[in-house]
Order: structure tokens, then C-alpha cells, then sequence
């Protein structure tokens, strides 16, 4: 009887000592991964790349009424002159 309560205890234990093995690793490679994200600067992330966007339509923007302004203050009027001009001959 004697002998089989000590298997029993021995089996119990041997599994104790496996299940602390396996949960000591799974536990230390999370550590490792969480350890890895927090310490890692790469990436890009969703208010750098909004920050980008409202840069990219604020330029686009300005460029666009730089066009207009350009075209009806210069370019405009002297296309009208010169339309103008080749059609008003006096012959």
C-alpha cells in the first residue's frame, strides 16, 4: 500500500515539475515578445500617417490656388488679348 501511495506522489509530482517547466517557458517567451513590442521604435503609426494626409491636402491646396491665381491674373487676360487681337483685323 505503502508503495503505491510513493507512485502516486511520484507521478503527481513529476507532472507538477512538467507543468512548471512548460508554464516557466510559455510565461518567459511572453515576457520576451512584450519586452521586444514595448522596446521597439519601428513602425508607423495612425497619427503620423493622419499628420501626413492633412500635410498632403493643406500643400495640395495651396498649390492649386496658387494655379488659379496664376491662370486668372496672367495667363487668362493675355490669351484674351492676343484671341483678340487675331481677330480684330482691319481688312
Amino acid at each position: 500500500m505503502k508503495t503505491f501511495i510513493k507512485k502516486i506522489i511520484n507521478k503527481v509530482s513529476s507532472f507538477t515539475k512538467r507543468m512548471k517547466q512548460r508554464t516557466s517557458a510559455a510565461l518567459n517567451a511572453v515576457y520576451i515578445r512584450s519586452k521586444t513590442a514595448v522596446a521597439s521604435c519601428a513602425g508607423d503609426g495612425y497619427v503620423d500617417t493622419g499628420i501626413k494626409i492633412i500635410i498632403a491636402v493643406v500643400i495640395g491646396g495651396l498649390i492649386l490656388a496658387g494655379l488659379y491665381t496664376l491662370f486668372n491674373t496672367t495667363v487668362i487676360p493675355n490669351m484674351q488679348t492676343k484671341v483678340s487681337n487675331m481677330f480684330s483685323y482691319g481688312g
